[in-house]
């Protein structure tokens, strides 16, 4: 079941993106760390009602940001579509006991049928240049990637910046 998070579920949401960013780091990927996602980043995403989760039974396993927010990084970038009504997806993550089983598809099919729902333009989203499985994942589902952005409390390596027009 995927639903929208409460405030109090935050503390278990970062103890997922903490499992994520260990997993990652033991795999090279810095992509993210003490900085990024942060409990500011989550209450903000529950206040606007934009964060959901994914639950197998009653445990929490995974998280998606759906935002109709620009972030102010995006605006160097050459999108496919002009600027309208769109939905930016942010801080996916699957707790990694139950990566590689296709949960990760399963919230991007959620936020894909919801933006269409919403008759939004697009989906637009990032994922960091060394994460080679994002990316695969991402073009499999016809994103097209467009140009790069940089967080530098994230990483010096660049964001690699993503289109699917609905």
């Amino acid at each position: 079941m995927i639903r929208k998070a409460k405030l109090s579920e935050i503390e278990q949401i970062l103890t997922i993106t903490r499992a994520c960013a260990d997993k990652m780091t033991s795999e090279g990927i810095l992509q993210w760390n003490e900085h990024y996602p942060s409990i500011q980043a989550f209450q903000k995403d529950v206040a606007r009602q934009e964060l959901y989760v994914l639950l197998i039974e009653d445990t929490i396993i995974g998280s998606i940001v759906i935002s109709s927010e620009k972030d102010s990084e995006y605006n160097q970038i050459d999108w496919l579509t002009e600027d309208s009504h769109h939905y930016y997806i942010h801080r996916v993550a699957i707790d990694p006991n139950f990566q590689k089983k296709g949960y990760a598809k399963k919230l991007m099919d959620f936020a894909e049928d919801f933006a269409e729902a919403q008759q939004a333009v697009s989906v637009r989203l990032d994922t960091f240049s060394q994460n080679k499985r994002n990316q695969k994942f991402y073009e499999a589902r016809a994103y097209t990637r467009l140009g790069n952005i940089y967080f530098p409390k994230q990483s010096e390596h660049p964001f690699y910046c993503y289109e699917k027009v609905l």
